[in-house]
């Protein structure tokens, strides 16, 4: 059915329960999986105080941390015999950053973590699985 899964995650408790379903869900479709670190952009302006982080040691960072949290997906989907492969950009948005590497990888599903929150609280916090479910053509699977 499905032949290419994109996995979002962040590292957060939440997306590491997510992770295990979707090498599951890859396995029993007999799908690749991507999971995919949508990489935060530079938070300083070039002119401003000479204090902060700078470029490249900034992007040097996040990118080992998401290349670290890659890895250990890399290697549980190895272990249940799954293909994988990461992969990471830089969005302004994540969800942007989540559809358009769908879209760039050609991915037939997004498997997703989400909070679950409904009512109020779902529509003030605006979750990125909510956004991807809004602005995606691609077939969005979401995990609770």
């Amino acid at each position: 059915m499905f032949k290419h899964i994109l996995l979002p995650v962040d590292g957060s408790e939440l997306s590491q329960k997510a992770t295990p379903a979707a090498i599951e869900f890859a396995r029993t479709t007999g799908a690749k999986l991507t999971p995919y670190i949508c990489l935060e952009e530079y938070p300083f302006l070039q002119s401003s105080d000479a204090g902060h982080e700078k470029r490249s040691v900034f992007e040097h960072r996040i990118e080992a941390a998401a290349r670290e949290e890659l890895a250990k997906i890399e290697a549980a989907a190895a272990q249940a015999g799954v293909p994988c492969t990461g992969a990471t950009s830089i969005a302004a948005a994540p969800y942007r950053g989540i559809i358009a590497t769908a879209t760039e990888l050609g991915c037939d599903v997004i498997f997703m973590a989400s909070h679950g929150r409904r009512g109020i609280s779902g529509l003030l916090l605006g979750s990125e699985t909510q956004k991807v479910l809004t602005h995606s053509d691609i077939p969005v699977v979401v995990f609770r």
